[in-house]
């Protein structure tokens, strides 16, 4: 097998750049120029003026002048030399006259009534210098300036200058013809409603005919050709007379007795290598055929039957074979480190090259700003769903070791890295992902300050605040409280936040929004547990000034009728100043439970909290909202310490 490596540079190797043509500016975007270009004229190519106002003599300083005349843009007849003791109005872009050598802006000037002679005068009220808001002939482009060399790549910008220095017909390289066809008697069209047994819908054809159109390909469809040896070889001697330049085939690569495509190949020219040391993709076949209608060598790539094998080949060796034909200098991808969001295994045996998202943060794990790499999920050949969303392959050496979380990696981008915006749910645009760090939000769309009781939900997990997994227990207790803001007495959700299992980070958000925006309650979800970052509760328990161990009793209650797992949740609860937080669970049902029980008796504290001292005890509530009596006992023996006689300052 021959190495990732030596396979890429052999591949380029034997690459050719296509010869140049001329194309009309217009249909010049994307593709690389193949002359310099120079400016015809300078730009401006007059004294221009930078801003509204009065062209002057600096030398006259403040007073008051008659305005002798106007230039704007277009005014290319203006003749007019300014005397001293005079002004002429000029535009943004207007001809500056001659004689003048400054303009002062219309904010530094008056204008005077008109005279009984109908001249306008004006007030000019500070002294300007010689050359103010004056942009000089030549001082953007000079002429004959190298404008863009030959090898840039023409985008938007690319193709406004050259329409600025005159250049409607440009000479660039083309993009290369690009033929596809799929082989193998199991492939239908995609359009087939009905599958057979045996019988699959051809995916890699449509793929790659699409992957090579967003790289400016024309591209020819060749279909399918089924698994037979005399078949393929008249498919192939027409696609290779189709006066194309790349040739790509997926299946009939591999070891089987129906594998043709290979010694077809290598009837028809030079073979270099049938296998790559790489996961996925090993069994590739890349050869040069040398067909007679054709100036230059046809590339032929042999792809993998499998359909991530397949496009994972097409990024790493035919990409770079495209652009290199197109006339890129560097026609390699780019490639960033990137941080693991999970611990990943790497394969024992070939390199790897693994599927992942990788997303910018402002947190990648070690406080500070950088890319994140996710996985894309299970990474078996056959299984497309592990491209979607991919916009990077991670390098993976064959070590078969676990690399853990946080491990900077190499990734090779393949696509655009897309921004991430939240919506008023507070889920990411792309449902696979939540920001990392801390992101304060708000969620409500009205004024936070209409909610009578203001609440903050903040989200503790590594794994979300890495972005390996969507925030679940965030919108569920979002959902809870907003729905049940009357019995929380006007309760509503004002802010989220995501935080990883540290102790720094919680607190900080928690003295935040209890300190700074005096939330009447916080409750965090996830981090109380038993394992090691599970801080949550420790975390807590430093901040809060009054502890409430009757919620705690409550929420426990109410989950150990469901699961006795429930007692092994650690979590805290209490006050800090005017506000309440409480540690809930990580998970959604949890957080279902946790609340439904808690909301009888948390109008009641939160009233108390705000200062409202005439709301009864809850025991004296009307029946359908009471606590159940024996729950208080329980919580208040907890909190007092009391013996059997249950009472209470308020109820006595």
């Amino acid at each position: 097998m021959i190495s990732v490596v030596d396979a890429l540079q052999t591949v380029l190797n034997a690459s050719k750049r296509l010869p140049p043509l001329t194309l009309p500016l217009h249909e010049a975007l994307g593709k690389v120029l193949a002359q310099d270009v120079r400016a015809l004229d300078p730009l401006p190519p007059y004294p221009a003026s930078v801003k509204d106002g009065y062209a002057v003599l600096s030398a006259d300083g403040p007073g008051e002048y008659p305005v002798v005349a106007e230039s704007r843009p277009g005014d290319y007849a203006l003749s007019l030399t300014l005397s001293p003791r005079t002004v002429a109005y000029v535009t943004t872009g207007g001809p500056i006259p001659d004689g003048a050598d400054a303009v002062v802006q219309v904010e530094n000037t008056e204008l005077v009534n008109d005279a009984s002679d109908g001249t306008k005068r004006v007030r000019i009220l500070v002294q300007t210098t010689k050359g103010n808001d004056i942009r000089p002939v030549g001082v953007d482009i000079k002429k004959d300036a190298l404008v863009l060399a030959s090898g840039e790549r023409l985008g938007a910008s690319e193709i406004g200058l050259l329409a600025t220095v005159g250049v409607t017909i440009v000479k660039v390289y083309p993009t290369p013809t690009v033929a596809v066809l799929s082989t193998g008697d199991e492939l239908v069209e995609p359009n087939t409603e009905h599958l057979s047994r045996g019988q699959i819908r051809d995916s890699n054809r449509a793929m790659l005919l699409a992957a090579a159109v967003q790289h400016q390909c024309k591209v020819l469809d060749f279909g399918i050709a089924m698994d037979d040896k005399e078949c393929q070889g008249r498919i192939l001697d027409k696609a290779l007379a189709s006066g194309i330049h790349i040739l790509l085939t997926s299946g009939g690569v591999s070891m089987g007795d129906k594998d043709f495509i290979k010694p077809l190949l290598e009837k028809r020219g030079k073979v270099h290598f049938d296998k790559v040391n790489i996961k996925p993709g090993k069994p590739f076949t890349f050869a040069e055929i040398d067909f007679q209608s054709t100036e230059s060598k046809i590339l032929a790539f042999g792809l993998p039957g499998n359909p991530v094998s397949s496009l994972v080949c097409f990024h790493l060796f035919v990409v770079p074979a495209i652009r290199y034909l197109a006339g890129w200098a560097n026609p390699h991808h780019l490639r960033v480190q990137a941080r693991l969001s999970q611990p990943i295994r790497t394969d024992p045996v070939r390199p790897e090259y693994h599927r992942a998202s990788v997303i910018w943060t402002d947190n990648d794990g070690t406080g500070n700003p950088g890319f994140v790499a996710v996985s894309t999920g299970h990474q078996v050949s056959s299984r497309l769903l592990s491209m979607k969303s991919a916009n990077a392959f991670l390098e993976f050496p064959a070590t078969g070791s676990v690399l853990s979380v946080g491990t900077s990696v190499s990734a090779i981008i393949i696509s655009d890295i897309s921004p991430m915006t939240w919506d008023e749910n507070h889920k990411s645009s792309d449902s696979s992902f939540a920001l990392p760090g801390i992101k304060s939000h708000k969620i409500s769309t009205d004024s936070s300050g209409d909610a009578e009781v203001r609440v903050a939900l903040l989200t503790v997990s590594d794994t979300v605040a890495m972005g390996a997994g969507p925030d679940r227990s965030g919108p569920r207790a979002v959902s809870v409280i907003n729905s049940s803001s009357e019995r929380l007495g006007g309760a509503r959700v004002v802010a989220t936040a995501v935080v990883p299992d540290d102790d720094a980070k919680i607190q900080d958000i928690l003295k935040r929004w209890s300190d700074i925006e005096q939330m009447d309650l916080i409750i965090t979800l996830g981090g109380t547990g038993f394992t090691a970052r599970d801080v949550t509760p420790e975390a807590t328990k430093s901040l809060i000034e009054k502890e409430t161990p009757g919620l705690l009793l409550v929420m426990m209650n109410a989950s150990l009728k469901v699961t006795p797992s429930a007692m092994l949740s650690r979590s805290a609860a209490g006050i800090r100043g005017s506000t309440l937080i409480i540690n809930m669970p990580g998970n959604p049902n949890a957080v279902a439970e946790c609340m439904e029980a808690l909301l009888p008796s948390l109008k009641h504290g939160l009233k108390q909290l705000r200062g409202d001292k005439r709301e009864k005890h809850p025991r004296h509530v009307p029946h359908a909202e009471a606590v159940p009596a024996d729950v208080w006992e329980q919580s208040y023996k907890l909190a007092t310490g009391a013996g059997s006689d249950f009472s209470c300052s308020c109820c006595k």
